[in-house]
């Protein structure tokens, strides 16, 4: 039920977009986001810093979409929004020495400080490569291919997530490793 309720606003979009356009599929992506997180914030109570960042982006760049009225703008949004993400964690943990995907998930993932900075390189790599591979396509494909791309596309950012999952789940440590830890 949860997975269907994360993707049924890319679902929606998807369908709008073949059944009408871009900017119909955008103002459906925009009420599908906001009842999805009604209904998660039902369920739990609450919503994670993770889900109004994605609320808030969708509402304010679904809203420039609609408000531009520019096929380009939505395609090169995602390459802006991904180059953006890079330079921010790579100036948060080389300029400012702070790795924000530790302050973000530190509470919920006890992980080594080494491996909170290679999930930073990571990430930054992930964002650089998603910019490139956005770009390109953008630039060289029609609206309806570059939507096309972006359907059949999230096999990276799945990927990229089941990867990230293995690599971090080898570092958790149980509870069985805690209870062992001296003062613990």
């Amino acid at each position: 039920m949860k997975l269907l309720l994360d993707f049924l606003p890319i679902l929606l979009f998807f369908g709008a977009f073949k059944l009408y356009n871009i900017f119909v599929a955008t103002g459906v992506l925009m009420a599908a986001t906001v009842v999805q997180m009604g209904i998660t914030y039902a369920l739990d109570r609450k919503l994670q810093t993770m889900q109004k960042a994605t609320l808030a982006l969708v509402l304010v760049f679904g809203a420039l979409t609609l408000l531009l009225h520019d096929e380009n703008f939505i395609k090169w949004k995602p390459t802006v929004l991904y180059a953006a993400m890079a330079l921010g964690l790579a100036f948060a943990v080389w300029g400012l020495k702070k790795n924000f995907l530790k302050l973000m998930l530190g509470s919920q993932l006890e992980l080594p400080d080494a491996v909170w900075m290679r999930l930073n390189l990571v990430w930054i790599s992930y964002c650089v490569f998603m910019a490139i591979v956005n770009a390109y396509v953008a630039a060289y494909y029609s609206t309806e291919q570059w939507v096309n791309f972006k359907l059949w596309g999230y096999v990276f950012p799945l990927a990229f997530i089941v990867g990230q999952g293995i690599y971090v789940s080898r570092h958790i440590k149980g509870e069985d490793e805690k209870q062992q830890e001296p003062g613990a």
